[in-house]
């Protein structure tokens, strides 16, 4: 078993406490001159009374009272104190988690002119909350920021001694003995028997950790004075941990040790040492006299278990009940001023409501006209792009092919086989350029059959020199794609499949289709001789493909140069 750590008695925790105390004595003076208020002036001569007689459930109720009642934004002082009060009662009955709470809720009252010794006694009690939850690098952490505020030597000392503690507890036993051991040389240490002997007895744990054979000289001379000035709950932890330092070597003594412990414990009705010293005595005996001692173990961890639960729980309680009366006080009073202030609001309510809807009307009527005027706009200019589209693909595609094809008619003889031959093709390659340019104008189906069409209207690309992959359009729910949505894909991947055919002589085309997150993904690469971005876009009318995808709030990625391909990236939200 490990030697038992200094622990943080009421005494001492208030030893600490009382760092701040002169602060908080003018605190409180300066609180009972600025505020006009009998309740405070009864609450807080209450609530330290109640906890000067360590009947903390009833000081727990007048701190909280205080600090409900309190103006956030005036009294940070005086809520910083209450705060740190409650998160000391709440430590003493060990909810540790609840003091950390409350002492965590008190930094964020903090400002610039906070005194030092509140913002010290809130760390240093985080410090402890943290140590006793095993959170070892946290209750360092909040040591050192005490520390870097201290300017009391005897404070600096106990502090020094607390981060040496949470080494200990981290089995940095060099570390503890490098802070440790300088501190029995101070004037303030020295000088201070209770500190002194604390120091001695966390110095011998260290020792004894690293197999160095002065610990016991250490632990003995911490035992002899805390003999001396008569310090319970110290000679307390000192027979503990000479019990732990002679269980292997010598068992009887270390049996002694554990007795005198539990003694001690239960004269000062320390639960935890008394636990401890118990377990100590489990291990040191044998039959009967073990089984005794594992049942007392039980019995008064069960019980000790049952009253922190109940404290907790108590303090919950009060907390929840003034929160409540606070609502509620708020509510009525807020309910007088609305009572106040609702005829005045009800002569003007109706007046504006009026106001309200002869603009609402207007302004409807306007948007409503605006957005019909809109629409005729777009649908012209949009007939009206369909239609030079249209046009110049006629002229262009359809009109050179007819044209050449009437003059083979013409200047041929059409007897033989082989001109009756091109002329078939030439005229099934007219029929199938009318077909396309029929297509990519016609109206798009959305619905079941939209996933098959798109397939097929990319497959047309197809042929004996380019051959295009597919890839992952299936994972795609399309279903729940909108409507226009899935018309931009269709006439963008259109576009791109058209260009790709005129310009670009590959012989691959690769599209594929991902959902990432909660966007659609389409990535169309091929391999023909590519071009810059500017050729691109001004030759190859790309810039219909980016504005298409702009509409639907998407973003359109070109990759692309002279003999290295193009590629195409495509992203909007699905």
């Amino acid at each position: 078993m490990a030697l038992q750590k200094q622990h943080f008695p009421i005494y001492f925790f208030l030893l600490i406490l009382s760092f701040g105390l002169q602060s908080c004595k003018k605190e409180q003076q300066n609180i009972h001159k600025t505020t006009d208020n009998s309740n405070y002036t009864k609450n807080i001569t209450l609530a330290e009374k109640y906890i000067n007689n360590q009947e903390f459930d009833s000081a727990f109720y007048y701190y909280n009272q205080i600090k409900s009642n309190s103006n956030p934004n005036k009294d940070q002082d005086k809520i910083i104190y209450c705060l740190l009060k409650l998160a000391y009662i709440q430590q003493v009955k060990g909810d540790y988690s609840s003091s950390e709470s409350s002492a965590t809720e008190a930094i964020q009252f903090f400002q610039k002119n906070t005194d030092s010794y509140y913002q010290i006694s809130i760390y240093n009690i985080l410090g402890i909350n943290y140590k006793n939850l095993f959170d070892y690098d946290n209750a360092i952490y909040y040591y050192n920021k005490a520390l870097k505020l201290s300017e009391d030597e005897l404070q600096k000392v106990i502090l020094k001694n607390n981060i040496a503690v949470a080494y200990l507890d981290k089995h940095n036993y060099q570390y503890a003995i490098n802070i440790l051991l300088p501190l029995t040389l101070k004037k303030e240490v020295v000088n201070n028997p209770e500190n002194y002997a604390r120091v001695l007895d966390n110095l011998g744990v260290a020792y004894f950790k690293v197999g160095n054979p002065k610990s016991l000289s250490y632990l003995n001379q911490s035992l002899k004075i805390r003999k001396q000035i008569k310090d319970d709950f110290g000679i307390t932890t000192s027979y503990h941990n000479l019990s732990e330092f002679h269980t292997k070597t010598n068992p009887n003594l270390s049996y002694k040790y554990a007795q005198l412990s539990y003694e001690k414990a239960t004269k000062i009705n320390s639960v935890d040492d008394r636990l401890k010293s118990l377990a100590l005595l489990i291990e040191n005996s044998i039959g009967n006299e073990s089984k005794k001692f594992s049942l007392l173990h039980l019995k008064i961890n069960d019980s000790i278990n049952q009253v922190r639960q109940k404290a907790k729980n108590q303090f919950a309680k009060i907390k929840y009940d003034s929160k409540k009366e606070k609502e509620e006080n708020l509510k009525l009073k807020n309910q007088k001023s609305e009572n106040a202030l609702q005829l005045e609001q009800q002569k003007n309510k109706n007046q504006f409501l009026y106001f309200v809807v002869v603009i609402i009307i207007a302004l409807s009527i306007f948007i409503l006209n605006f957005l019909v005027t809109k629409n005729k706009r777009e649908k012209i200019k949009t007939s009206y792009n369909t239609e030079i589209r249209i046009a110049k693909k006629l002229h262009d595609e359809l009109a050179n092919d007819v044209y050449h094809t009437m003059a083979f008619a013409e200047t041929q003889d059409l007897s033989t086989n082989e001109n009756k031959e091109i002329l078939l093709t030439n005229l099934d390659t007219i029929y199938s350029r009318t077909r396309n340019i029929s297509k990519e104008n016609s109206t798009i189906e959305t619905g079941l059959h939209f996933i098959s069409n798109l397939k097929e209207m990319i497959s047309s690309f197809n042929n004996t020199t380019v051959n295009v992959l597919i890839i992952g359009i299936d994972t795609i729910n399309w279903t729940v794609l909108e409507s226009n949505k899935k018309i931009t894909v269709y006439r963008v991947l259109q576009e791109l499949l058209v260009n790709m055919k005129k310009h670009s002589q590959s012989s691959l085309v690769v599209l594929t289709f991902k959902k990432n997150q909660k966007k659609l993904q389409i990535d169309y690469s091929d391999n023909g001789v590519g071009a810059t971005f500017d050729e691109k876009k001004s030759r190859n009318g790309l810039q219909n493909v980016e504005n298409r995808i702009q509409a639907i709030k998407g973003t359109t990625t070109f990759e692309t140069k002279s003999d290295k391909g193009f590629k195409v990236n495509i992203i909007f939200p699905s």
